[in-house]
């Protein structure tokens, strides 16, 4: 008997089954964030990063061109196991010398995306970039008390409403459009609410464009606090989550947008509770939102286990959002990405049925017991066939650092 075989013995013991939880993994798609690969450099500007933007580090071999970040990513998908998507910003435009500025954005600038999108089977999600750009103005955006600035946020918004519907027609996979802005203060500021009230009829002015609601799903991403903008965030929780009730939209939660104390996978039921989709940028913070690769830590697995418990996978749109500069990028995406898939697995091997019986049995003790037996089952041979099974390499380094030596370092 091989170990796989014997580790599914062990969970059906416990009355799980291994095996449909390697088929059901093989159904979750993880939208992967393209700008790991770029320090979120993007295509568009020079302008430095702003907004709270912050990357760290200067590992050799950043992508410094679309072919480049293309193969870097051709090369870390082929990596990571499961279903994916890829995840766009605005920034990442591909002008081919018919440059426009963003409130101006077309399909074109966007057409060799689709065509590697469709090249590979996978759609395309999508976010408006309200950061590294002049037109940021004293750190607002759509909440500028400057109508043009606002307006011009305005326009970006509305072309990548139009954008996103582009992607979801083209590919056939529904494209998720997430707004987030960096707008706040550095300091207390002495009116919080006309900057929120110009936040929310720009949102109005936004989502007035016409689009195809079955195949795009617009979110609003919130933050506690920004680089520079520590006093005043104008997209709080409170706001994001009451305006995403009012217009209908999907809530997403980041889970390094919140104090330190917060946890995002506490926060899922509850949202669950009053929304019929949300989402979820899965990253790491230490101390901040300092987008840290995910690791298959503590927070990531109670995050998987709140999907999963609730039978809520077809409900939360999982998405990857971090940047690391100090490490290989490629290594970067494929571990991040896999313990995020690896956190979802691990989540459904636990025993849910029995723990919330016991749960409900005030039974304590033995829940207590069962929770802390089913940490130790030996999950590692079941990811290891969910490998196996998807044909991907489970020592990935050797491969990574081979097209490091032949790729990344000849990027001056």
């Amino acid at each position: 008997m091989n170990r796989f075989e014997s580790a599914k013995e062990i969970y059906a013991k416990h009355g799980i089954d291994a095996e449909k939880a390697l088929a059901d993994l093989a159904q979750v798609t993880v939208s992967v964030h393209c700008w790991q690969g770029d320090d979120v450099g993007g295509f568009d500007s020079d302008d430095a990063l702003s907004g709270g933007i912050q990357t760290t580090g200067n590992y050799p071999g950043k992508a410094r061109t679309p072919d480049e970040l293309m193969a870097d990513i051709d090369k870390a998908f082929s990596l990571i196991p499961g279903k994916v998507k890829l995840n766009l910003h605005a920034s990442y435009a591909i002008f081919d010398g018919n440059r426009a500025d963003r409130d101006a954005l077309k399909p074109e600038h966007f057409a060799k995306w689709v065509e590697f999108a469709k090249a590979r089977n996978i759609g395309i999600d999508f976010n408006p970039t309200f950061f590294s750009h002049a037109m940021v103005k004293d750190g607002l955006t759509l909440s500028s008390p400057d109508e043009e600035v606002r307006k011009f946020w305005v326009e970006h918004g509305k072309r990548c409403v139009e954008l996103s519907d582009y992607f979801a027609k083209e590919t056939g996979y529904p494209c998720v459009m997430n707004i987030w802005i960096p707008d706040g203060y550095k300091d207390i500021p002495a009116d919080r609410l006309s900057p929120r009230l110009r936040f929310k009829k720009s949102l109005d002015e936004i989502l007035a464009t016409p689009y195809d609601k079955s195949k795009v799903f617009i979110t609003l991403e919130s933050k506690v606090f920004g680089i520079g903008l520590e006093s005043y965030t104008v997209g709080s929780a409170e706001f994001c989550l009451s305006y995403s009730t009012k217009a209908g939209i999907v809530p997403l939660m980041d889970n390094g947008h919140y104090h330190p104390t917060e946890l995002v996978s506490d926060k899922i039921s509850a949202m669950l509770a009053f929304n019929e989709k949300i989402a979820l940028h899965v990253t790491r913070g230490v101390r901040w939102d300092s987008d840290h690769v995910v690791l298959f830590d503590d927070e990531t697995k109670e995050i998987a286990k709140e999907i999963v418990r609730n039978d809520a996978i077809d409900r939360v749109f999982i998405a990857t959002d971090y940047f690391d500069a100090s490490i290989n990028r490629i290594s970067a995406w494929v571990t991040g990405v896999r313990n995020v898939q690896k956190a979802l697995l691990f989540a459904m091997l636990q025993p849910d049925a029995k723990m919330k019986e016991l749960q409900d049995a005030s039974n304590f003790t033995e829940l207590m017991v069962l929770s802390e037996e089913a940490k130790t089952l030996p999950f590692g041979d079941i990811w290891a066939e969910y490998l196996n099974r998807q044909k991907v390499e489970p020592d990935y380094l050797n491969i990574i650092k081979e097209y490091e030596e032949k790729v990344l370092v000849n990027r001056k």
